[in-house]
């Protein structure tokens, strides 16, 4: 597989722990400025995958590019690249919102006064400067998801990962902060790896990465996954692809 200009590339990327293979051979694209959804049960290895992009884990075997830098050979300049919102809430509840961007912003090497300048601008792109100044643990679940995202964007990243980011929100925060990527991709041109177990956060123009048992069974754009399985939904289609069928948004 070739590198190229790809938001992201992962060529035959293969991780066990233990005896247990988690991920086998995994290869896929993102092009830039586009919106690809790793789709797969929980357990399919999608939390995996994405430890490996960011170096949380070192690759065992394959390889994995944002941009045209390696990640194992060149990691800073791929992780500079890179913004990431974990499934997991990783934001001080005991800081302002303004407060946490600042120190996040640090850690890029970004100044005190740019911090504040770029996070005014980020805030008020998800409607929340007027929160700027209230400590997190006051935010609702959604909120701070905008805020994580925010964060994630800070250092003007080309790539946006995202590992199951709207798990325990309700219906019209799913939506909103989906919207918000999706603007992202349009506006921004950034590429966007978004992990879900949900049918219904995929649209029909978005690339869906089948990823099962640590294995991708499909990749393509949602209408050809449907033709090469002679599926009438996507829902169809991926039983057909692993055997299982998939959460609901009420499932969150």
């Amino acid at each position: 597989m070739t590198i190229g200009n790809r938001a992201l590339t992962v060529d035959g990327v293969s991780h066990n722990y233990g005896a247990r293979r988690a991920l086998d051979r995994v290869s896929f694209a993102v092009e830039a400025a586009s919106f690809a959804v790793l789709l797969g049960l929980n357990g399919a290895g999608k939390s995996t995958l994405f430890s490996l992009i960011t170096r949380l884990y070192a690759t065992q075997r394959g390889r994995i590019a944002v941009l045209d830098h390696d990640v194992a050979r060149a990691p800073g300049e791929a992780l500079r690249l890179l913004g990431v919102v974990f499934q997991a809430r990783t934001l001080d509840l005991d800081l302002s919102v303004m407060q946490n961007l600042v120190y996040h912003a640090a850690l890029h090497g970004i100044g005190k006064r740019e911090a504040q300048a770029r996070a005014g601008e980020l805030l008020a792109r998800i409607a929340l400067s007027d929160r700027a100044g209230d400590k997190v643990r006051n935010l609702s679940g959604g909120q701070m998801r905008r805020v994580e995202i925010a964060r994630a964007l800070l250092h003007r990243p080309r790539l946006l990962v995202l590992d199951e980011p709207t798990v325990g929100l309700d219906i019209r925060s799913r939506a909103d902060i989906l919207g918000h990527v999706r603007k992202l991709v349009a506006e921004d041109g950034i590429g966007v790896l978004w992990a879900t177990h949900l049918i219904d956060e995929v649209a029909d123009t978005d690339q869906v990465i089948v990823l099962h048992d640590g294995r991708v069974l499909g990749d393509g754009a949602a209408g050809r996954l449907l033709a090469d399985t002679g599926a009438a939904n996507l829902r169809e289609a991926f039983t057909t692809l692993t055997g299982g069928p998939l959460a609901t948004g009420e499932a969150a």
